[in-house]
């Protein structure tokens, strides 16, 4: 695993085998963050990756100058990973958290500029994640939302969907919360 870009461009990650996380490809990864380019500026974004997995994604947010990321990994060794890899860059904006994804939506008690999600594909309350995120206090109005999801989910009927992309076997679904309360 290695960051694309930023202020940790180049640097490598070696993924325990052992791991059960898939992490979202080079590829997928650089293309995505070309395109939310259009969207946010990194500098001003507060980031939450949920189901953090091998924290890729987290490190990238950082690598790029988010000024907070805050990640939620559940399974106890993946999450000792994410926590080595933060501990080595020593990036104060890093704030990991062990625990359910789910849990932690249910219970929001902030917002972000920019919430990722990359559930496993197999999970039962996939389909829904989206509407319960949109639905939760996770992001603040205008706020973007990244769901990664295998090719059989679609979410393009969704009032907050803005796009879809497909590279190769991952496909990512973006979503803008409301500007404002209606």
């Amino acid at each position: 695993m290695r960051i694309i870009t930023g202020k940790y461009k180049g640097k490598r990650f070696d993924v325990p085998r052992s791991f059960k996380a898939r992490p979202t490809t080079d590829f997928a990864k650089e293309n995505l963050f070309n395109v939310l380019r259009a969207y946010i500026d990194f500098e001003d974004t507060h980031a939450l990756d949920l189901f953090a997995g091998t924290g890729s994604i987290t490190l990238e947010l950082l690598s790029r100058g988010c000024p907070e990321v805050v990640c939620v990994e559940r399974d106890r060794q993946h999450f000792a990973f994410i926590c080595q890899t933060l501990r080595s860059l020593g990036d104060p904006a890093a704030r990991p958290v062990c625990g359910d994804a789910l849990r932690y939506i249910q219970r929001a008690v902030r917002s972000f500029d920019l919430v990722f999600a990359d559930p496993p594909y197999a999970l039962p309350e996939l389909p829904e994640l989206p509407e319960r995120i949109l639905q939760s206090q996770l992001l603040v109005p205008g706020g973007m939302l990244v769901m990664e999801h295998g090719k059989t989910n679609d979410f393009s009927r969704h009032p907050l969907f803005i796009e879809h992309r497909e590279y190769g076997s991952v496909n990512f679904s973006l979503f803008r919360q409301k500007s404002q309360e209606a």
